[in-house]
Formats: structure tokens, sequence, C-alpha cells
């Protein structure tokens, strides 16, 4: 019995949630008060903070559902790579979806563990679930903060590989998760997803 053929492309759905998530992500990032618990709390940076956290729920969501569409979608088939690469592979795909989660978490723990709400925008507040706990909040906070510095270095390193998959490696790896027409090229088997 041959294995089900498997498609060139990511679906359209799979696309959008990869791209929505990884431009959500830039722009938490960008808008992330960052600093003192007093400079991330004082008025001048309430909008930013209510962006952060509303992008971060949004960036939650998106994962949930990603990882739900993983479940039942049927994706392209691996690249022939030497097995360090596959493994590498792997291991960051793997690193992003943990922090994909791992970030919006820290960020509601260390708040509520601060004794802050959750300030989204359009008014919503959401109030601490748990007890206060200020030193351990703290402590999410700035493991909060670095998790946001490794996961923009982890998607900056992916990125990097999937333009060596395009433009040494010639597989489609790139291709498989743009829009069709998008830097149509050669793959070495010959495959053009730009035609």
């Amino acid at each position: 019995m041959s294995e089900p053929s498997r498609p060139e492309r990511y679906g359209v759905l799979a696309q959008v949630l990869h791209w929505t998530t990884a431009v959500l992500v830039v722009v938490a990032f960008s808008y992330g008060p960052g600093g003192s618990e007093q400079r991330v709390y004082s008025a001048a940076k309430d909008f930013d903070r209510q962006l952060h956290e509303t992008l971060g729920f949004a960036i939650l969501a998106l994962s949930v559902a990603r990882v739900l569409w993983r479940l039942v979608d049927v994706r392209p088939g691996p690249p022939s790579v030497p097995r360090s690469m596959e493994l590498a592979a792997k291991a960051v795909q793997a690193l992003l979806y943990a922090l994909l989660f791992a970030l919006p978490l820290t960020s509601v723990a260390g708040a509520w563990l601060e004794g802050h709400p959750l300030t989204l925008l359009a008014g919503v507040r959401i109030d601490p679930w748990i007890g206060p706990s200020h030193d351990l909040g703290h402590a999410l906070a700035t493991v909060h903060g670095w998790l946001g510095d490794a996961i923009l270095w982890l998607a900056g390193f992916h990125a990097a590989a999937a333009i060596y998959h395009h433009a040494v490696l010639r597989d489609g790896v790139l291709l498989s998760m743009l829009p069709a027409g998008w830097l149509a090229s050669r793959r070495k088997d010959g495959y053009n997803p730009g035609r």
C-alpha cells in the first residue's frame, strides 16, 4: 500500500495562520513597553501595554488554532536534507511553538502575580484570577522579556534558513509557505510553483 501523495504547498489557511502570527509577533514586540514595573504600568505607556496585551492574546489564539489545524492538515513532505538539518528544523519549529505559548502565559501570570489586571483594547479588563506574589510576578515578567528576545532571534534564524533553502538548496521550502506565484523559482527537480 503506497503512502498518499502530499501537496507541494501549504494550504491557504496554514499560510494565513503562519504569516499572521509572524506579523503579530513582530508588532507585539515593537509595542512591548518593557522596563521597570513603574514604566510598564505608567499612564504614558497605557496604549502600548494595551496593544501589546491584546496582540499577545491574539497570538495565543492563533497558536491554538495552528496546533489544532496541524492535527488534520496534510502538509508538504520534508525536503531531502541531511539528518542534522532535519533535526535542527524540527527543534527550531518546536521551540517556536513553545515560545508562542510561553510568551503570553508568562505575561498574564506575571501581571496577575504583580497584582495588575490585563487591560486590552476596547476597554476590556481582566482582573487577576490568582493571588498576588509580587516577587514571583516580577521574575515572570523578566522571563517574559527574555522570551520575547528569544523568539525574535529564533524567528530570524528560521527566516534565514528559509532563504538558504530558496537561494542555495533551491528545494521549494520557502515557496511552499508563500502564496502561489511569489518568488517564482525552480527547484532542483524542476518543480516551479510560480507557473
